[in-house]
């Protein structure tokens, strides 16, 4: 395994729940249906871009999540709002950053999130 690899690996067990954690390591039922998806991410996004030091990985985290805001990627922002937690952020920078999505990527987009975030928040009890 490569040093990146194994570095990636390292910030995605620390910011990542164990349950979505052991889908990137190919475990669980998702390792049996299209199980290149984590090879996928490892080798396209989290290698090459989450272990780049030359953004810390709150400020990733907070781009992240406003990118996922405008996209309104439901199912990843439930996964990125509290990595962003873990990752240095504070849950008033993230609501900080929907009010500011709602100027930018529309109201709707950013109610969406809000309520998105709100519950993987309150699930993960952080908030």
């Amino acid at each position: 395994m490569s040093e990146r690899r194994t570095k990636a690996l390292q910030i995605l067990s620390k910011m990542l729940p164990p349950e979505i954690f052991t889908q990137v390591k190919k475990e669980g039922p998702a390792a049996k249906f299209a199980d290149e998806m984590s090879d996928l991410a490892l080798n396209s996004v989290f290698e090459p871009l989450w272990t780049d030091d030359r953004l810390d990985l709150r400020t990733r985290s907070l781009i992240t999540v406003a990118i996922l805001v405008a996209l309104r990627s439901e199912e990843e922002l439930a996964i990125h709002v509290p990595a962003a937690i873990r990752n240095g952020a504070t849950v008033a920078e993230i609501e900080q950053l929907i009010y500011q999505a709602a100027g930018y990527a529309g109201f709707p987009a950013a109610s969406t999130a809000r309520n998105v975030a709100a519950k993987a928040l309150s699930a993960a009890g952080m908030l």
